[in-house]
């Protein structure tokens, strides 16, 4: 049975819906331990003094922060607790906007919010407040004394929290050099081929169709080699850099997505022999 992280009430006008908050997310990345490669044996982190050398023990380990390279400013736990924010145990939603006009940019970490025996109506009056009206809420919450921006909106049966980042978090796009101007733009015959492509690969989203390959192949690497399996690595080919022809991708591309039960992983695959352009084609993210 999961345990809620948080308990406290959403607050909006004079309303209070009390609440518990669970995690909507679990990660499932592939961690590994740092070992002697000659042993097997552990890798043990200390802490060591870069001015003596010697190892310090936590008690002397103090908070400072870097004003100028190799100059810090040393910061009293003290000083930092006094500016920890309120923890007021409320979601105070400040305002509603609608879900579309905040950019995914804005996401971070998403909860369930569930309501205790107390605020089941109340609860029921928000979410259907909030599906007829599709409107989220921004609010503030103080999690672990920590001060976070959210929005607070229905999904199916439940309202879900969804962290935000704050504004001068997300980086600007002023701040990108590469991106192409209107200049560099496709001709009308290109562009109508690309709205046809993107139209064909068009579906409902299902997010069971999609899993981590790269964790599945990682974990049964590491259940062989620990059944005592000898692995060879074969020698990835070494590919020259392709040459894009635009106007044979799309046609290769188009052509394969009217084949049926194609997505769009296959799409990109077989649409890679003309030019060798892989529209869709991304880096496989690594285990840490």
């Amino acid at each position: 049975m999961a345990r809620p992280m948080w308990s406290g009430s959403i607050s909006f006008g004079l309303v209070n819906v009390p609440v518990k908050l669970f995690t909507a997310v679990r990660k499932k990345d592939v961690h590994f331990n740092q070992l002697h490669a000659t042993d097997g044996a552990r890798i043990s982190q200390r802490r060591v003094c870069s001015l003596d050398g010697e190892e310090v023990p936590w008690e002397e380990i103090a908070k400072g922060y870097e004003v100028a390279p190799g100059q810090y400013v040393m910061i009293e736990p003290a000083e930092l607790d006094s500016l920890d924010p309120e923890a007021t145990h409320t979601i105070d939603i400040e305002d509603f906007v609608a879900l579309e006009g905040i950019d995914p940019l804005f996401f971070d970490s998403s909860y369930y919010l569930v309501p205790d025996q107390r605020g089941a109506k109340a609860y029921r009056l928000l979410l259907d407040a909030m599906l007829e009206s599709g409107q989220v809420g921004i609010a503030r919450v103080v999690m672990r004394t920590k001060q976070y921006l959210c929005a607070v909106r229905p999904v199916g049966e439940a309202l879900v929290l969804t962290t935000m980042n704050f504004a001068d978090e997300v980086v600007s796009r002023d701040e990108l050099d590469d991106l192409p101007g209107e200049q560099s733009g496709a001709s009308e015959r290109e562009l109508r081929m690309a709205r046809q492509l993107i139209e064909s690969l068009t579906t409902d989203f299902e997010p069971g169709r999609y899993s981590d390959t790269y964790r599945s192949e990682v974990l049964a690497l590491i259940e062989r080699k620990a059944e005592g399996q000898e692995i060879v690595a074969p020698e990835a080919p070494e590919k020259p850099a392709p040459v894009i022809d635009l106007m044979a991708a799309l046609e290769a591309s188009l052509a394969a997505a009217k084949d049926s039960g194609k997505t769009a992983a296959d799409v990109a695959g077989e649409g890679s022999g003309a030019g060798e352009a892989k529209p869709g084609s991304s880096r496989r993210r690594r285990a840490s």
